[in-house]
């Protein structure tokens, strides 16, 4: 596999119709550097500032809208030994009232070891003095341009994809995004070493990182909302608020996809998602929350 390797002079705080930094044919593999949630870089300087610097956008020749951009995720590796997140729980995960006694939100340093696989810690409070938790690089933000000339900031998601912050976004997966404008224009950033459902404490371990993606174009093939497919599994995601928005559109974009790409009617259908779905709070930190519906790829066959 022949890589083209992308260090990024500037990145955006917005995915939209921006200069394209790279143009690459449908099917080539690039393996491009980003920057944390904060704009820092593998050395620990600040390039570019919150939230969630991007790198790209990617042009990839011959995509148009009412293609979709199929985007294959071969690698995440860790460019930095730290990390951080917050220390406390976000205020949209917790009862109003409870909200008081809740110290005052701090930014927190970890460490990580990539060759151990483990991320602990840098100073924590005695009962956790020798946990650690293991290492599973998840890309928090990506996605493609929007239509209607928008730019949308990265702090938020939409059927573009964007800050999305699904945990299983990881090596291995591919996903499907709608393409609004030529050249799909696709933007990636913001990894966490780890991250837990929900991105409750309003961060994963925010790193810096090189990932090495392929982008291929699937002509005619229109969807409505970012899709993904594991070894084991499909999904799709739903991006608003509140959460019951998002689920819905999940759920209405998997029934869709079964009934397009599986020869199955509305009927058959949801006879199989209501035995067989998984749903997973992917973020409620965001402006627009995520929920991922999944399916596993077993039963389709």
């Amino acid at each position: 596999m022949s890589i083209r390797r992308f260090a990024p002079g500037q990145f955006w705080n917005s995915i939209g119709s921006h200069p394209p930094v790279l143009t690459i044919p449908s099917g080539d593999t690039v393996a491009a550097a980003t920057v944390d949630a904060h704009g820092f870089d593998h050395m620990g300087t600040q390039r570019a500032v919150r939230p969630n610097p991007m790198t790209g956008p990617f042009f990839v020749t011959g995509a148009e809208p009412g293609d979709a951009l199929l985007v294959s995720i071969h690698e995440i590796r860790m460019t930095r030994a730290t990390g951080w997140t917050y220390d406390v729980l976000s205020p949209t995960v917790m009862d109003p009232q409870a909200l008081a006694r809740l110290p005052e939100r701090r930014k927190t340093e970890w460490l990580i070891d990539a060759a151990a696989g483990r991320a602990r810690l840098a100073a924590p409070p005695p009962a956790l003095a020798d946990w650690s938790v293991a290492v599973e690089p998840m890309i928090g933000c990506l996605g493609v341009a929007p239509d209607l000339g928008q730019a949308i900031s990265t702090a938020t998601s939409g059927r573009h994809g964007g800050n999305m912050d699904y945990r299983r976004i990881a090596a291995g997966v591919e996903m499907m995004f709608p393409v609004a404008v030529p050249g799909a224009l696709f933007f990636l950033g913001d990894v966490h070493a780890r991250q837990g459902d929900g991105e409750i404490v309003g961060t994963g371990i925010e790193t810096a990182a090189e990932v090495t993606f392929s982008l291929t174009v699937m002509k005619g093939e229109k969807i409505g909302w970012p899709r993904g497919r594991t070894a084991h599994e499909i999904f799709t995601i739903g991006n608003a608020r509140p959460l019951d928005q998002a689920l819905q559109h999940a759920t209405t974009e998997m029934l869709d996809w079964l009934i397009a790409a599986h020869g199955l009617d509305a009927v058959t259908a949801s006879h199989v998602m209501g035995q067989q779905v998984r749903y997973d709070v992917a973020n409620v930190f965001n402006p627009a929350y995520s929920v991922a519906c999944r399916m596993p790829r077993a039963v389709l066959a």
